[in-house]
């Protein structure tokens, strides 16, 4: 099958040679063509160029892009879309003052998901997940990572993964699946956190390895939640199985782990409210990437990822969307890119760059997603007719997409 797209007003994210991520003062380059055709055959990106050399392909789909921006679907690489029920409770309990750390100190937050996920069968749970994830798919989203988190029992957690797998298995979006046993401590293990340190290391992770069912492993590594030491522990006994560690952290306090996913080769570093002087450092020369969830504190009403501190400095930063039940209901990338541009002070390059090659990056699937490059999968958005791209982030409330391809085909 061939698609191709003419009389593109701005085709953005062109690159001719495929780039791991982007970095420091480059982050505010975003290359594109003007007045462009794309040529997809099957699921893949084949061609592109300027109208005074558009093919003509008779046996071609044509697609009439006139007046509108065409640029590569987003890379989400954080998110807990699997999950059961929701936390609406919590929202009202915020609105009448209580804080993050209360609500959990109560029995709220990850807890309460946890104990309605054990409740709910995996049926229930994949029906529930995959409203979510079409929802997703139909803001542009062409790649999400996906955790488990919300079990805190080896059952529980295997049952989260099995249907990230299926998620997987029967959508064509590109899933990452990401093991987070480590999310909080089940009230049983409380004050015996070697315990259930015990029964992620010894008995669920050889599970999930015999099941195949996870890419990487991650850990809470906060205050009142899981400590360096303790976040170590589950990076190396991750190693073991082949899984890569993507670690929350710095999201309420700086406790030096940073440092400890440096030494320990994390892929990513999400949430990153609070950032130190001595991060940047470390964060320097590394292959870890800042991942910002800039929604996540916009609902909760926490600080934001210090994106100018982390871009001036020379690094890369990653957008993503922390969909969740609790602290970010919404899955909604357009809203994230935005959210960077007015309250973390991104340019809209390096939001969009944020947003696409390198959240590629943040979820290790770079060489096949996050631009507009021949040979990279056909995950494409094409706008309504816009004024300039830079409508994207400004007319934040609007929905400017007016169609998604996965894989080169239209989804409903």
């Amino acid at each position: 099958m061939k698609l191709l797209i003419t009389n593109i007003t701005t085709l953005l994210q062109v690159r001719d040679t495929n780039i791991d991520k982007i970095s420091g003062k480059d982050m505010a380059n975003l290359p594109l063509l003007e007045n462009a055709w794309l040529l997809i055959e099957n699921d893949t990106i084949a061609d592109y160029g300027t109208m005074d050399n558009c093919p003509d392909i008779n046996d071609a789909e044509i697609i009439n892009a006139e007046g509108k921006t065409v640029l590569p679907a987003w890379c989400d690489s954080h998110t807990h879309i699997v999950y059961a029920g929701n936390r609406e409770q919590e929202f009202v309990d915020r609105i009448n003052g209580l804080s993050y750390e209360e609500i959990a100190s109560r029995g709220g937050g990850i807890l309460n998901s946890a104990k309605k996920l054990n409740k709910t069968s995996e049926e229930e749970l994949y029906q529930q997940s995959k409203e979510r994830l079409e929802e997703v798919m139909r803001q542009g989203s062409g790649a999400v990572e996906i955790k488990s988190g919300y079990g805190l029992t080896v059952d529980g957690e295997l049952k989260m993964l099995r249907v990230i797998k299926r998620l997987r298995e029967e959508y064509p979006v590109a899933i990452k699946a990401t093991f987070l046993g480590a999310h909080a401590f089940p009230a049983e293990y409380k004050e015996n956190h070697e315990g259930y340190i015990d029964v992620i290391v010894n008995e669920m992770l050889p599970k999930i390895a015999e099941e195949n069912l996870a890419d990487y492993i991650d850990a809470f590594c906060e205050t009142g939640y899981f400590s360096v030491a303790e976040t170590e522990r589950i990076m190396e006994a991750g190693k073991k199985y082949g899984l890569t560690a993507k670690i929350h952290v710095n999201q309420f306090t700086a406790i030096n782990g940073i440092e400890a996913c440096v030494k320990h080769n994390a892929l990513s570093v999400d949430h990153l409210e609070i950032v130190t002087d001595e991060d940047v450092e470390v964060l320097k020369n590394s292959n870890t990437i800042p991942v910002a969830l800039p929604s996540c504190s916009f609902f909760i009403s926490i600080p934001y990822t210090p994106a100018r501190k982390i871009i001036d400095a020379g690094l890369p930063l990653a957008l993503a969307t922390d969909f969740n039940p609790g602290t970010t209901p919404s899955g909604n990338m357009n809203l994230v890119v935005a959210t960077a541009c007015i309250k973390m002070k991104m340019t809209p390059e390096e939001a969009i760059n944020a947003a696409t090659v390198n959240g590629a990056y943040a979820m290790g699937i770079s060489d096949t997603h996050g631009s507009i490059t021949k040979g990279k999968k056909a995950n494409i958005i094409i706008t309504k007719p816009l004024s300039s791209y830079y409508q994207l982030p400004y007319a934040f409330g609007s929905n400017l997409i007016d169609t998604v391809l996965i894989n080169g085909k239209a989804i409903e």
